[in-house]
């Protein structure tokens, strides 16, 4: 029996509900710096990209940040944990509604709109950085787990460096 419009329509829209709640969940963890509970939202193969909107709308493969697996995802927080030192600041991550780009049962691919800004203590809080997550999540015992998170933010600098996950 063919599916009706409203049961693809219902479907889609709990898709963005659970692609929301989970972009919601992720945020709030790389605010608080709950680092593993971030690791725990990625499949083992993971693939995690930082890249400006110039090299990806060229087709270029130059990313500022690029790690492949949970392991790598791991060792960079253990470097933000452990050994790197700079000025102290908290991050707050704006993220938009999710456009459900497919859906098969099996995974979704889907993209949203972020800004993050940056507040150094005694200072005044400044736009960090501003792009799209282009996502491809996977269905997972406990819910939704990222399979791939492209990064694709729109200036092209950023500011001072790049310490914590986008």
């Amino acid at each position: 029996m063919p599916m009706r419009p409203h049961a693809i329509a219902l479907s889609v829209l709990e898709s963005q509900y659970r692609v929301d709640q989970f972009n919601a969940a992720y945020g709030d963890c790389l605010d608080r710096g709950a680092y593993d509970s971030w690791i725990a939202m990625f499949t083992e193969d993971c693939l995690y990209k930082v890249v400006p909107r110039e090299n990806h709308d060229a087709g270029l493969p130059l990313c500022t940040m690029a790690l492949e697996g949970q392991g790598m995802l791991k060792d960079r927080v253990y470097g933000i944990t452990n050994t790197l030192f700079h000025a102290p600041y908290y991050q707050r991550h704006v993220i938009g509604g999710a456009r459900i780009l497919s859906d098969n049962g099996i995974t979704i691919e889907a993209t949203a709109n972020y800004s993050v800004f940056r507040t150094k203590p005694g200072s005044v809080s400044e736009v960090y950085n501003v792009g799209r997550y282009l996502d491809r999540f996977v269905y997972g015992d406990q819910g939704l787990l990222l399979q791939e998170r492209l990064c694709v933010f729109d200036s092209e600098l950023i500011l001072n460096s790049l310490i914590y996950p986008i």
